[in-house]
């Protein structure tokens, strides 16, 4: 699970990346999406963050179960 966990991490940074580039690469054209793309990446980061947070809780509860667990 750990490591299924940093691959989605790692996948948000990758989309957070191509949004940016789309929005760059749209910036001067008229009618485009590029704040919808700033948008975007902008969530991409939040959500690697925010995920990147509770996975850390996470993993301290388990190690903490399990040193409960062990020592009964």
């Amino acid at each position: 699970m750990n490591k299924l966990g940093s691959i989605f991490q790692a996948a948000y940074i990758g989309f957070a990346i191509f949004f940016l580039y789309l929005a760059i690469a749209n910036w001067g054209i008229p009618g485009g999406k590029s704040y919808l793309f700033l948008l975007a990446a902008a969530l991409a980061v939040f959500k690697f963050f925010f995920n990147r947070k509770y996975r850390q809780r996470f993993e301290t509860h388990y190690k903490k179960r399990e040193e409960k667990l062990k020592k009964k």
